[in-house]
């Protein structure tokens, strides 16, 4: 029988949550160019020192690295019995796309893991193989429930608000590179049986520079039931400006399950971050790639003053009740993603 079926659903992020994973980098050339090794490991300490304040931090890395590791986290101030460390060795630090969806039961409060299958982005990014073991390997370890999602697909690529409805593009799970034998309504029926909810809703596109192909955690982000908060670019002449507007107002047609129309706030997009001679011209840099902690959020910022400061107060007044923390992720982002990318929550 299908999680569906059996009475498990995706929490919404904002739910309570017994922890949060990462996938710990890995020493290869290919990554941040071989060139920034302890830089990022500096940052993924910090990201894990900031998480632990708020809940665990369980972190996916070979046991050789264990060491290494907690005494990284020691370094960036983290909740030492609030970082746990696992023997699961992957191929890179996607950990919300290569990592297990956690569905819960919605009477016993019973939690399990949703295993889909992942091949890099449309098999951008060889080898992955370690990486499609992740959930395997973590419902191994914690002797937790394991469904088979039976199709391609990454966490960054869905947004659910809890009550039944998830968010997706087409760009991502309409792209041949993912699941060519399946068709919408088959994908869709998929969704609805590992993940518990009703109803997929759908925009069209990513912005500039996304090697996910446009995953919705760059785009629109549900901050409760029924608001979404949704990226746009007023610059004219950005490759962004087209597609965002169009995405604003295929978000202002949808409707919640009460058949109102969503509240959509629009946060603008960083100025464009850009690398000399790098592979991606324009980084995917957006604030709205932040993770939902119990009391917090972790918001990037791109040492951008201004903008940084207007996207933290919009999101402050989103989340009254939590702490919300800015995390400086311009070099993390040199590779593709940020905070939600890296992270993977675990519900209570």
């Amino acid at each position: 029988m299908t999680p569906a079926a059996l009475g498990f659903s995706m929490p919404a992020e904002w739910s309570p949550q017994e922890a949060v994973w990462l996938s710990w980098p890995v020493d290869d050339p290919r990554h941040w160019g071989g060139a920034k090794r302890d830089l990022i490991w500096a940052k993924f300490a910090e990201i894990a020192a900031a998480i632990s304040r708020h809940e665990p931090v369980r972190i996916n890395a070979p046991g050789a690295d264990h060491a290494a590791i907690a005494a990284a986290c020691n370094r960036a101030k983290a909740v030492p019995e609030r970082v746990e460390l696992f023997d699961h060795p992957h191929n890179d630090v996607w950990c919300r796309d290569h990592g297990p969806i956690f569905v819960k039961h919605r009477h016993s409060g019973e939690t399990a893991i949703t295993d889909w299958d992942f091949n890099a982005w449309g098999g951008k990014f060889p080898p992955y193989d370690l990486d499609n073991s992740i959930p395997k390997q973590i419902a191994a370890s914690l002797g937790k429930k394991r469904f088979d999602g039976g199709m391609i697909l990454e966490g960054g690529a869905i947004e659910i608000n809890g009550r039944g409805q998830l968010l997706t593009t087409e760009a991502v799970l309409l792209n041949p590179n993912r699941n060519p034998h399946l068709s919408k309504k088959e994908i869709e029926q998929k969704l609805r049986d590992g993940l518990g909810v009703t109803e997929i809703l759908w925009l069209k596109q990513g912005i500039e520079g996304d090697d996910t192909d446009g995953h919705i955690d760059d785009l629109a982000r549900f901050v409760d039931e029924t608001t979404i908060l949704a990226c746009v670019d007023s610059e004219i002449s950005s490759p962004n400006h087209v597609v965002l507007e169009r995405n604003l107002s295929d978000l202002r047609g949808l409707l919640t399950p009460d058949g109102r129309a969503f509240e959509v706030v629009e946060i603008p997009l960083p100025e464009a971050c850009e690398v000399p001679g790098w592979r991606l011209p324009v980084l995917p840099a957006s604030y709205v790639n932040f993770l939902i902690v119990n009391g917090g959020v972790l918001v990037p910022t791109f040492r951008q003053h201004a903008n940084d400061d207007r996207a933290l107060g919009m999101i402050r007044e989103l989340f009254p009740g939590r702490q919300v923390t800015g995390i400086a992720c311009l070099d993390l982002v040199e590779e593709g993603g940020t905070l939600h990318c890296i992270s993977q929550q675990q519900p209570e």
